[in-house]
């Protein structure tokens, strides 16, 4: 049994088509808004008695009117912040522990006390809860008592109206669902088969749509795959030089982050001076994020918001933003479609002018031989130990390998790759290469191809299923052609103006970089670069024979989402006319 590929991981070379994907659905799902009613929700106990509520506006409006405490109202008198909000909940608990009287009469000063922050009660849904409270107004401009009383319970009543008409709608649906069901049973004459056959259709249907996210957010939760990314020198330098380096870009602007994890990209920004930065990550590691930004000082910028942004609403009514920032970029650019997220939010957030970072992004791919890694990783299944274990072959070249491939100095760009941004061009000649590798020993044996740009201004998301054309000529002879390597470069444009800061398909990271190093930054995930946890993408071709140096290697490349996987990628190549095989990211 295998799991789905994560960003940071080391994934194993792919060995038998029988490890198929099914532990997907065994894994427990991360939380997000729409999963099943049935799933297990955490019971919210009173601050002040020993009854539960499903929610935590039901169980302060319940202290409002048996107690005549008003959590809301001491929140909004004090200003508290979330952490704020964590000390008056954990003094309230203390209080009631201790057998104290708790009143309204609270100050700022009976809870500022380091001891608050930690929890009296184990797994407070409280706690959580505290991201569902209504948005803290200004200072001077709190409402009365009577007038939260009043909104909270005309809330309550319309959740409770809304509850109920959608119950009815439920109820209605499951019973029409019902009817024709047996309608079609008895038709055929075979109900119980049927009635067992559309139960578990139904709910097969429903997991899987939702586990490839599920298990997508879930993957966002821990600790391990942030620590690989903020590691990842190359792509964290690259933010941070481009916002350092373009302040005034920054400077008094709201700037929006998607996918925000631990918050170093909106610190970033809250550092270069923007007046807002709106933090969303749809993971839990929003609550470590939260922590990060108050631990820096900077809770007066940034706000964090937990959700999927197509699904959430930005605080304070923001309706525009001057920036949008991201980091979603997937194993061979596009694994784990995260992009079509950023291009609802500019759709829908980004002012007129406004800026993306980065702005756009583009796919390399090129002809490798490697005999030494065939044998190694294929032909080493047919005498293990002195075992025949071809069986163990089955499948081998379904699936794309995530790896950094092992270039020598690259023979397609003068100098060395001492950089973090270089990238061969793809216009030498096999003449030149020839010079430079008079050995052979180079397995990237024809000069690298770009077949994709997109700028991510203009983009949309059915632009990300696409097929373009690609060719490369051999620089020496081959054995064989043994796979192709896909890699990408990003680019970080300091405006939108294509005649100043223009990328091109032929556009390298180094190349267009160096053209204006105060304003412009931009990296490869290319073997001849510093490895980043990107590394590059091989598809191991199967069948090919002996190629001659000068010979065309030409066709077409096919990035499409796969009809079981929607947070997966499918590649296709068609080369040399009648070859073409597919391989899958999962």
């Amino acid at each position: 049994m295998t799991s789905r590929l994560r960003r940071g991981d080391n994934p194993p070379v792919p060995v038998s088509d029988s490890e198929d994907s099914d532990s997907r659905g065994e894994e427990e799902g991360w939380s997000d808004a729409g999963e099943d009613d049935e799933e297990e929700t955490q019971e919210v106990i009173s601050l002040l008695d020993d009854r539960v509520f499903p929610d935590v506006m039901s169980m302060l409006a319940h202290c409002r009117e048996k107690h005549n405490f008003d959590f809301l109202g001491i929140r909004q008198k004090l200003q508290l912040d979330f952490h704020g909000c964590v000390k008056l909940v954990n003094f309230i608990r203390q209080r009631v522990h201790e057998g104290l009287p708790v009143t309204e009469d609270i100050a700022w000063s009976d809870i500022d006390q380091e001891q608050y922050l930690k929890p009296v009660l184990d797994d407070d849904a409280v706690i959580l809860g505290l991201f569902d409270l209504p948005e803290l107004q200004p200072a001077g401009t709190e409402k009365t008592t009577g007038n939260d009383a009043v909104a909270v319970d005309d809330l309550l009543k319309r959740n409770t109206e809304l509850q109920e008409e959608l119950a009815r709608v439920r109820a209605q649906f499951d019973s029409y669902r019902v009817a024709v069901q047996q309608t079609l049973d008895e038709r055929w004459g075979d109900v119980e088969q049927a009635e067992a056959e559309a139960k578990g259709k139904k709910g097969k249907e429903v997991e899987k749509k939702e586990d490839d996210s599920k298990y997508y957010w879930e993957s966002y939760a821990g600790n391990d795959i942030h620590e690989t990314m903020l590691k990842d020198t190359v792509r964290t330098d690259a933010y941070r030089d481009f916002i350092y380096n373009n302040k005034h870009l920054f400077a008094g602007k709201t700037v929006l982050d998607i996918g925000c994890g631990t918050g170093i990209l909106s610190m970033f920004c809250a550092r270069a001076g923007a007046a807002k930065v709106i933090a969303v990550d749809a993971s839990a590691i929003i609550t470590k994020a939260q922590e990060n930004i108050f631990h820096n000082g900077l809770s007066q910028t940034i706000t964090c918001v937990h959700g999927k942004i197509e699904e959430v609403a930005l605080p304070g009514g923001v309706e525009q933003v001057d920036v949008i920032v991201s980091e979603w970029m997937g194993y061979c650019l596009l694994f784990e479609a995260m992009l079509p997220s950023v291009l609802y939010a500019r759709d829908r957030y980004l002012a007129p002018g406004g800026l993306l970072v980065p702005s756009h992004a583009g796919l390399w791919v090129a002809p490798v031989a490697d005999p030494e890694y065939v044998d190694d990783n294929v032909r080493f299944w047919r005498d293990v130990y002195g075992f025949d274990m071809r069986a163990m072959q089955s499948g081998i070249y379904d699936d794309a390998r995530v790896l950094q491939w092992a270039a020598s100095l690259p023979p397609f760009s003068p100098g060395t790759a001492t950089t973090t941004t270089t990238t061969p061009t793809a216009t030498a000649t096999a003449d030149k290469n020839d010079d430079n590798d008079k050995s052979g020993s180079n397995t990237i044996v024809g000069p690298p191809a770009p077949f994709k740009l997109l700028d991510l201004y203009t983009v949309t998301t059915p632009d990300l299923s696409f097929t373009a054309p690609f060719a490369s000529t051999l620089a020496r002879d081959v054995d064989a052609v043994d796979g192709f390597l896909v890699w990408f470069d990003m680019f970080f444009a300091p405006t939108r103006d294509d005649n100043r800061h223009g990328v091109d398909l032929a556009a390298t990271a180094d190349a267009w970089a160096r053209a204006d190093p105060q304003n412009r930054v931009a990296f490869t995930t290319g073997p001849y670069g510093k490895e980043t946890h990107w590394k590059q993408g091989l598809l191991l071709c199967k069948g090919e024979k002996e190629r001659k140096k000068g010979d065309e290697v030409k066709g077409e490349i096919t990035f499409s989402i796969p009809e079981d996987h929607v947070r997966g990628l499918s590649l296709k190549v068609t080369w040399d006319e009648n070859k073409k095989q597919t391989w899958a990211l999962r």
